[in-house]
């Protein structure tokens, strides 16, 4: 009879709650992949937008409920969020009890709090979280209380409770399939004779200041340090011609594109990576064991980009520098100082590897079969609810 039960478990249904931006997607998909590998069926639930998804989420059974964000409106958009993800939770727990899964798991982001509340009331029904971020973020605080497990991104995770702690697991961020193919990838620090690789990340979302500061910066360097340089640059599209032109007349060696499709391979060519701070770069940069300036976007919500930056820096990792300090002269200041200390470019790479959890996707899937009744397999999780069951 244990024998088919665990079959069944082995077997069963596990739905996915997430929508917003990469940096909640990302981990999804992950899971997603690691538990249709171990033969679970998967369900998606989602808002509208969920029509973006690639990956593994295409192609499982998707369902779109009602959502809003409720934070940064008026009065009466305000109210107009509350009457959606009301509508959210009668949608997902009417869909919830047709689908009759094991668990739902919730990746943060408005799109997930009408699901798992209404999974938190089906007793039936296992619940957990993930938080990509160094703080909570508003969602998951919400669904915190309610939640059986609460994975996080960090070792220390700022705004969790302390009466929900017993829950939390530390299982580090998963990132995307070819950056786990680069993770073994070895950082080579550049000789001070060579040509020496800038990768600049900033993509889309408010990376402006990196289009108006970096070329600056980079004209204050020494001729020869100029000369080293090979960049990659992601900017916004409309900088992308400008900033193109400045590289141009200053003889910089410079790509300069909005989106860049090889980014796993411009990332383990990098002597040094100027990025934002957020999750899934965190996870990446730590993952392949990188070297960073970063910038956290001044108007994330909470400050999260700088406790996530904070994290790898207190771990001599990466430099950071806010918005505000981020002038030309200081940036070249920095960039010309580490492009001289081939040495210290490579003690931050082994800092920031150190701190990378390679295996997250894993260790996240573990956590989520845990809760199941089904067979783990990282004996980190073996051991861990071994000792829980010990001390009770």
């Amino acid at each position: 009879m244990a024998g088919l039960d665990a079959q069944r478990k082995a077997s069963g249904l596990i739905a996915l709650a997430t929508g917003g931006t990469g940096g909640h997607v990302f981990p999804a998909e992950a899971l997603a992949r690691e538990l249709e590998s171990r033969g679970y069926r998967l369900a998606l639930i989602t808002d509208r937008r969920g029509d973006a998804f690639g990956g593994t989420l295409d192609r499982i059974d998707r369902h779109t409920i009602s959502a809003a964000a409720v934070s940064g409106r008026g009065i009466v958009g305000k109210a107009g969020a509350v009457f959606s993800l009301a509508l959210g939770y009668i949608q997902a727990g009417g869909l919830l009890r047709r689908l009759r899964p094991l668990a739902v798991v919730g990746f943060g982001g408005y799109p997930s709090v009408p699901t798992m509340l209404a999974a938190s009331r089906i007793r039936r029904i296992k619940t957990a979280i993930h938080e990509q971020n160094a703080v909570l973020g508003r969602a998951n605080r919400l669904l915190a209380p309610r939640m059986d497990r609460i994975a996080t991104a960090f070792a220390e995770t700022s705004g969790l409770r302390q009466s929900d702690r017993n829950k939390a697991v530390w299982t580090g961020n998963p990132v995307r399939p070819d950056i786990m193919q680069m993770a073994g990838t070895p950082y080579a620090p550049p000789a001070l004779d060579a040509p020496f690789h800038l990768l600049i990340v900033g993509g889309s979302q408010g990376a402006r200041i990196f289009g108006d500061v970096i070329p600056a910066a980079i004209a204050l360097l020494r001729d020869d340090q100029r000369k080293r340089l090979r960049i990659v640059q992601q900017a916004r599209e409309p900088q992308v011609q400008d900033v193109t032109r400045h590289y141009a007349r200053m003889g910089v060696d410079a790509e300069v594109r909005s989106f860049f499709g090889d980014m796993p391979t411009q990332l383990t060519k990098a002597h040094l990576v100027i990025s934002r701070a957020g999750a899934s770069t965190i996870a990446e940069l730590t993952t392949t064991g990188r070297p960073s300036v970063l910038v956290p976007y001044r108007y994330a919500i909470d400050d999260h980009q700088t406790e996530n930056a904070a994290r790898i820096c207190d771990s001599a990792g990466a430099w950071m520098m806010p918005e505000a300090d981020m002038t030309a002269e200081a940036l070249a200041q920095r960039l010309g100082d580490l492009m001289d200390q081939p040495h210290t470019l490579a003690t931050a790479a082994a800092a920031a590897r150190r701190i990378g959890t390679p295996e997250a996707t894993r260790k996240l899937a573990d956590v989520v079969v845990d809760l199941v009744g089904g067979a783990v397999t990282s004996p980190s999780t073996r051991n861990e609810k071994e000792t829980q069951e010990a001390v009770a």
